[in-house]
């Protein structure tokens, strides 16, 4: 591109435009996986639509290469890319609410816990993730699965409206009656449609849960993944229960079941009573606190370093398969590495697999094999990702 291209652009843009003569480039091409190290050659931090259409309009005319960084974490480096142009909207926080009907509409730059924390003082909320730190957009985009997915179904059970830029630089609105195929793939066929701008979501009264963790001594595994298979096929809508294969912060290896319960708190003891009996945990974490207490209560991941992952989507957990995690998971190759296994069931399983593009819906668990390192050794911690995930491939 020559300079007087680079300056037209720039001079139509609200936003700004780095490249890598400019001092904020090295921070701002960097993501949050530390293991993604790409040099973009121009990141435009849009503030509207207008921005996003023009930058896809410049990529195409300069036959750029696109990445688009929403809000979050972008574990698989998508949001960045080397030589080409990151269309940023993580500056795009914008939202307004309608408590009366119970709709929340957003920009795509948001984080869960800022979009948890302005429908909270509101007393309502929506599926969100686990983490408060991941972006809503790409959440959304790929289906969202979250603690209240039992009650509530996925995020894109909730979504209402999404706008998109295509790449050809319009802006369409897809819902259930204007261009309801594209709104059928958005919701869980990812960002490869388009970049979605901006989104409407449907609320539900959701305050005070009661939720937290059991953590339990590492030689407790094997018996609490059976007890947690048991726990859950009696789970009701209003309980989401995870479990867990981690290091906690004193340096102990550990298993958890985390779980949020979003029923009356009254009768909240009644469905988590086996809970409470089963085995000798360290500690029991699980007291009524906010929604968006619960959505942090995961512990977060740090910026900068190095994450490489893997999913599985188990029909059931078979003694096979609760064998196999717990024999990876007691083999991770590093301290920060962990293994989720995640419930879909309820509101979440009761959607037909085809009426949304996230086809995964039959009551299942979905097992995360998430690698972390801070060393130089990162061939390891792969290798041991994928013999994890091809161990469990075919059980």
């Amino acid at each position: 591109m020559n300079l007087t291209t680079l300056q037209q652009f720039k001079s139509g843009l609200r936003g700004e435009v780095l490249d890598p003569g400019n001092d904020g480039y090295t921070s701002a091409r960097r993501v949050w996986n530390g293991l993604i190290d790409r040099y973009p050659a121009l990141i435009v931090r849009c503030t509207d639509n207008i921005d996003v259409i023009h930058a896809v309009q410049f990529a195409r005319s300069q036959n750029l290469p696109v990445a688009v960084r929403g809000g979050g974490h972008s574990s698989a480096g998508y949001s960045v890319c080397d030589d080409g142009i990151v269309i940023d909207l993580s500056h795009m926080k914008g939202i307004s609410i309608d408590p009366v009907q119970g709709i929340a509409r957003t920009q795509a730059g948001l984080k869960l816990g800022e979009f948890v924390s302005r429908t909270q003082a509101f007393g309502l909320a929506t599926t969100t993730g686990t983490v408060s730190g991941t972006g809503l957009s790409g959440l959304t985009l790929g289906g969202g699965i979250g603690w209240l997915m039992g009650k509530y179904g996925l995020t894109i059970d909730n979504l209402l409206s999404v706008d998109i830029v295509t790449v050809d630089g319009r802006v369409l609105t897809a819902n259930a009656t204007q261009n309801p195929e594209l709104f059928w793939g958005v919701r869980g066929g990812g960002g490869n449609f388009g970049i979605g701008t901006s989104f409407e979501f449907r609320l539900h009264p959701v305050t005070t849960v009661l939720a937290g963790k059991l953590i339990y001594p590492i030689h407790q595994a094997r018996e609490m993944l059976r007890f947690y298979r048991e726990f859950t096929a009696q789970a009701c809508d209003e309980l989401t229960a995870y479990a867990s294969l981690v290091t906690t912060p004193d340096g102990l290896p550990a298993a958890e079941i985390t779980l949020c319960y979003t029923g009356s708190l009254d009768e909240g003891e009644r469905p988590i009573e086996a809970l409470r009996k089963f085995g000798s945990p360290i500690s029991d974490l699980i007291h009524p606190k906010s929604y968006l207490k619960t959505v942090s209560m995961l512990r977060a991941a740090p910026d900068g370093r190095c994450y490489y992952e893997r999913s599985n989507t188990l029909e059931e957990l078979s003694d096979e398969a609760i064998d196999l995690i717990v024999e990876y998971g007691r083999a991770r190759t590093s301290p920060f590495s962990q293994v989720l296994m995640q419930h879909i069931h309820g509101a979440a399983s009761r959607v037909h697999p085809t009426g949304t593009a996230f086809a995964q819906r039959q009551e299942s668990y979905i097992l995360g094999i998430f690698a972390a390192w801070t060393d130089d050794e990162a061939q390891k911690h792969i290798e041991w990702t994928r013999s994890f995930w091809t161990a469990t491939s075919v059980v």
